[in-house]
């Protein structure tokens, strides 16, 4: 081979070299991009994985922790010698902020009850004025927490609980209707036979407007539903978010 042939040999091979690490580069970049894609994709997975878990309800129990009500209206459900972490439950049936956490939280509030891992208290209360929507907000929720105070306790009071938050009506209409709230509480299995005078001449009315006020006042409540922990306001980022709702009353617990 001449001298013009060996160069020629020669600027060939480096063409082949060139070639052949320009393809090893693009081999690397296409690597490198489907990497990050992947590992990109799976952590944007993992949060929404972990969003819909933190927001998916819980099953409820087939058993409830014993109910009692308080002279005062409130009403606790807790196991027997389990006094903390203590969970208030603020909450309004015409409110519908309060029937959004019942449907969320209210199987895991009910649960960590009857786990014995916390002492639940509710406190149903008016927190509508008398001027929202001509009178007809604050008279609806008036007459189903009155009606509830009816019940002494057990399990009929949890049974007529969330179906007073099934049944709600809208702001703007009356709803609670004196002859539904009889006929709910019947089903529920009230059999005291006093219910029906009760409800009827909504006996307890005076009594829960004066708890209402005693207890917005006394726990600075500023809306429904509010749910404290052990005193402290618990943000909503936890209250609608059944596990975070539950591992927060865990993490209280120890």
């Amino acid at each position: 081979m001449g001298k013009a042939g060996r160069d020629q040999s020669a600027r060939d091979r480096i063409k082949a070299q060139r070639e052949e690490q320009r393809q090893r580069e693009k081999r690397k970049r296409v690597a490198t991009i489907v990497t990050v894609a992947v590992v990109a994709i799976a952590a944007v997975g993992g949060g929404w994985w972990f969003a819909a878990q933190s927001s998916k309800s819980e099953e409820a129990g087939g058993a409830l922790a014993p109910i009692t009500v308080a002279a005062d209206g409130s009403v606790v459900m807790a196991k027997a010698g389990v006094e903390k972490p203590v969970l208030d439950v603020y909450e309004d049936f015409q409110c519908p902020a309060c029937r959004a956490l019942e449907e969320t939280s209210g199987p895991t509030i009910k649960n960590l009850a009857a786990e014995g891992k916390a002492k639940v208290v509710y406190h149903p209360i008016t927190i509508f004025q008398e001027q929202t929507n001509k009178g007809i907000t604050r008279a609806n929720s008036l007459r189903a927490a009155s009606a509830v105070r009816c019940i002494p306790g057990g399990a009929a009071w949890s049974v007529f609980h969330d179906k007073l938050f099934k049944e709600q009506p809208s702001e703007l209409v009356e709803g609670f209707k004196i002859p539904d709230l009889i006929a709910w509480g019947k089903d529920a299995g009230v059999t005291d036979p006093g219910f029906e005078k009760c409800v009827t001449s909504q006996e307890k009315a005076p009594a829960h407007i004066a708890y209402s006020t005693k207890v917005m006042e006394s726990q600075k409540l500023t809306g429904t539903p509010t749910l404290k922990l052990n005193g402290v306001e618990l943000d909503p980022d936890v209250a609608f978010k059944p596990a975070q709702l539950r591992q927060t009353v865990l993490d209280a617990a120890k």
